[in-house]
């Protein structure tokens, strides 16, 4: 049989010092790259006083301005491109669940490489080459569905494009047609555990052995959940939309302990979500990535608002960030408590009777925000077990994070979903307000 490592691509095994010199070449690359061939680029340098070959240090990178979704938009749709149309083979746009989609593009070289990332991302995750992997991912504009397919066929696997949705069909897919990996957002694979009991079947005895999930945040004990559930390893995934998809990121099912940064693609800093200034690393704050290797559409300290910190490489050479389990731009002020949703979904899980997937209503009541929890019931819990779950659900807000809420306790799969996710905060506050 072969071992793990003799799988590892050249990036993979890449030293400490080879990586940090890579690393500076690519990025001297990809700033001249982008200054050279994106007006945004060229006048945001120049506004700063920056040109690409101040550069001369990894450290140096601190010194050139951030791009942030609203560039994005304010450039829609062809404005960030970096090379002409013509040379551009494929659109995708992000899911648009906070606005406007922003329009990414790719080259053929971009695909090629976005296919390499995700097949390394599923070999660290423990997928092997002849494995069936069932894609549950969103097909279409989202980047979930085709990214995972190309890497998964890249990788040399069997893929099942089962997209999102239909989740008796999913259940009948996975019995017949025996996947040993499923991807799949978190929230979903646990509509498809309750399908499977629904339909009375036990989800250990299944093909399936990894799961590799991404598109949400996600908590410890929604992952103990899932493996315990299913008998299977679950680990995470990480990209997003505006800087390749998914394969930005992977936790080795070896460690389950974060998820190694490709750096040799990405560059990786954490800043102040307010001041901006660059972390020292361990420190938690928002992560903001650079792209070192993008042909059609390179991104420069790209603010992506998820929260993390960077730790030492542990499987691999490359850093490692924690689990993102919130969001800067998602963080609810009530009444002068900061609340988060992954706060909520640690109370939701371990309260009988509800199933993991809740959303968040901001309203105003007179001066005064008021922040309603809706989570949806599990199909077989009776009334009385639903109201008990609601009063259960406020007093843990209540006592754990120091503010009173509203519960609702509504049907299944009642709540809005947008590609297999659930929007997780809706505010219905006045507008201008909050």
């Amino acid at each position: 049989m072969t071992d793990a490592a003799d799988l590892l691509d050249a990036g993979e095994r890449l030293g400490a010092e080879e990586l940090r010199a890579l690393q500076l070449e690519r990025l001297r690359a990809s700033l001249r790259h982008a200054y050279e061939h994106v007006p945004f680029y060229r006048e945001s340098f120049d506004k700063a006083g920056v040109r690409p070959e101040d550069c001369r240090t990894l450290a140096d990178l601190a010194r050139f301005p951030f791009t942030t979704k609203a560039d994005l938009r304010a450039n829609h749709p062809y404005g960030m491109f970096a090379v002409p149309r013509e040379r551009i083979r494929r659109l995708h746009a992000s899911s648009g669940t906070t606005g406007q989609p922003t329009v990414i593009a790719y080259t053929d070289r971009d695909l090629s490489l976005w296919a390499d990332l995700v097949a390394r991302s599923l070999r660290a995750a423990g997928g092997r080459p002849g494995d069936v992997v069932h894609v549950a991912y969103g097909y279409g504009l989202f980047t979930g569905g085709l990214g995972a397919h190309y890497g998964a066929e890249r990788l040399g696997c069997t893929v099942v494009p089962a997209s999102g949705g239909m989740t008796t069909r999913q259940v009948r897919l996975i019995l017949d047609l025996e996947p040993s990996v499923i991807m799949v957002t978190p929230s979903y694979m646990l509509t498809l555990l309750d399908e499977f009991e629904r339909q009375g079947v036990d989800p250990r005895c299944t093909s399936l052995r990894v799961g590799v999930f991404g598109a949400e945040p996600w908590t410890e004990p929604m992952r103990r959940e899932i493996e315990e559930r299913f008998a299977i390893d679950a680990v995470d995934i990480y990209g997003l939309s505006e800087v390749i998809g998914p394969g930005v990121a992977q936790e080795c099912v070896e460690t389950k302990d974060g998820l190694h940064v490709w750096e040799d693609h990405f560059y990786p800093e954490i800043v102040d979500p307010v001041t901006g200034e660059v972390l020292p690393e361990g420190e938690r704050g928002e992560l903001v990535f650079t792209s070192l290797t993008k042909e059609a559409m390179p991104v420069v300290r790209y603010r992506t608002r998820d929260l993390t910190r960077l730790l030492p490489g542990t499987a691999r050479v490359f850093r490692r960030m924690e689990k993102i389990t919130g969001r800067s731009d998602d963080m609810v002020i009530l009444r002068g408590v900061n609340l988060f949703p992954a706060q909520i979904e640690e109370i939701v899980l371990r309260t009988p009777g509800v199933a993991p997937h809740f959303q968040l209503r901001l309203t105003r009541r007179g001066r005064l925000d008021a922040l309603t929890v809706r989570a949806e019931a599990r199909p077989d819990a009776p009334p009385r077990v639903r109201e008990a779950a609601a009063r259960s659900i406020a007093a843990a807000v209540r006592d754990g994070i120091g503010v009173s809420v509203d519960v609702e306790i509504v049907e299944p799969e009642s709540l809005e979903r947008s590609v297999g996710k659930i929007r997780r905060i809706v505010d219905l506050r006045p507008r201008g307000d909050g």
